[in-house]
């Protein structure tokens, strides 16, 4: 198993932390009136034309920038029936580019995700609404009940979301780190199936190596759906949810999860220095 080990970037103390820098703030505030998921007839016209624009350049280009190979998607197929109404969706997040990957690989279907909310106030912002990005609300419980909302709904109306659960994006980290609980919350909340995945990594050739200078490439690896265990309620529920969606990631990526450095579940855990 490939492990890149990058040095590159300075990786925060805690594991759900973010270390790029936005530099653009527009000034959009992600309050309860904010459409998390905006359904406007004009909204939705440029969808439409940018997913064009996606198909044609965009993921062609993501698949040959990254390398990408998918893995298990004969999944999609088998469990069809069980995400054909809704699903959530969780995975590491390791590349900038990952969610392009991600939607391309899983092409009919365009899941939404849960973005940053400075990624969205920042210079892509308008592009990433564009894919389905729904910021994640940093102004209070009436921002974030408004989102959970419009969360509902669209799992509702049969459409997938996309949940980084570590948090934050790593870029080129091997392990897997502390799920977040809120992917597992969401799932149980909407009664939805949680599919993992999990992006592992190969060795570049020569040419790619050498004259592209790329650290590896991906593989898009796709799981079968978890369930919340209905034996248990409220947090308990959503902690073992959590803990098995991250061991199927771990199993996903390569990795046993007796052999992950991090323990599954969130709990202001601090980066690990394997090196």
């Amino acid at each position: 198993m490939f492990d890149p080990r990058p040095t590159k970037y300075p990786f925060p103390e805690y594991t759900d932390s973010h270390y790029l820098i936005v530099k653009k703030n527009d000034g959009t505030v992600f309050d309860a009136a904010y459409p998390y998921v905006d359904k406007t007839p004009s909204f939705m016209r440029k969808r439409k034309l940018f997913n064009v624009l996606l198909r044609l350049i965009v993921f062609p280009l993501t698949r040959l920038r990254l390398g990408l190979k998918v893995k298990g998607r004969e999944n999609l197929d088998k469990y069809a029936d069980e995400l054909k109404n809704g699903a959530v969706l969780c995975s590491n997040h390791v590349h900038l580019w990952d969610f392009l990957a991600i939607r391309s690989a899983l092409l009919p279907h365009k899941p939404y995700v849960l973005i940053w909310a400075p990624n969205v106030r920042g210079e892509n912002g308008k592009n990433m609404r564009l894919i389905g990005g729904i910021p994640i609300p940093d102004t209070g419980p009436a921002a974030t009940s408004a989102q959970l909302k419009a969360i509902d709904g669209l799992l509702d109306s049969g459409d997938w979301l996309q949940i980084y659960s570590e948090g934050s994006m790593w870029e080129f980290y091997q392990p897997i780190r502390p799920f977040k609980r809120g992917t597992a919350y969401i799932a149980r909340r909407s009664d939805k199936p949680l599919l993992p995945m999990a992006f592992s990594y190969r060795e570049p050739g020569w040419i790619r190596k050498h004259i592209f200078r790329q650290t590896a490439l991906f593989t898009l690896n796709i799981g079968t759906p978890l369930y919340a265990d209905p034996s248990l309620l409220g947090k308990d529920a959503d902690n073992d949810l959590c803990a098995r969606s991250h061991d199927a990631v771990c199993r996903l990526a390569g990795i046993d999860p007796a052999d992950n450095i991090y323990p599954p579940v969130f709990n202001k855990t601090r980066r690990v220095d394997y090196y």
